[in-house]
């Protein structure tokens, strides 16, 4: 109810942009079905909303735009489609004999995939 109340608030002044921190965290799936048309709404009528969310099915449903962020750091930026045609296609999988190169190899794993997400962004 104080969420909603919030948002009634905010959105009385007709203001042509709106930040929304995760409206839908702890919502019930009616009130986030409600939440996610009244951001429709708003988005149609011309406010622009800028949105954080940790639910990626929000995201595509609700966002023009998407920036994903690590650690304050935006990786990379694009429409859903644009961003759903950079995940890699496919599954590989690894065995390990030994405990110590399984941690090595997710340490080497994790660089790699630090070094690529840096070279995307730029």
């Amino acid at each position: 109810m104080r969420r909603r109340l919030d948002i009634a608030m905010s959105i009385m002044s007709e203001p042509s942009i709106i930040f929304l921190d995760e409206p839908t965290t702890g919502l019930d799936p009616q009130n986030r079905s409600s939440m996610w048309d009244l951001v429709k709404s708003l988005a149609d009528g011309g406010t622009t909303i800028f949105l954080t969310t940790q639910y990626l099915e929000e995201a595509e449903m609700l966002a023009d735009k998407i920036a994903i962020l690590n650690d304050g750091v935006i990786m990379k930026i694009g429409t859903p489609e644009e961003l759903k045609r950079t995940l890699p296609q496919g599954i590989i999988e690894f065995s390990f004999q030994k405990d110590e190169d399984l941690l090595t190899s997710k340490g080497l794993l994790n660089q790699f995939k630090q070094m690529e997400d840096h070279d995307n962004f730029l």
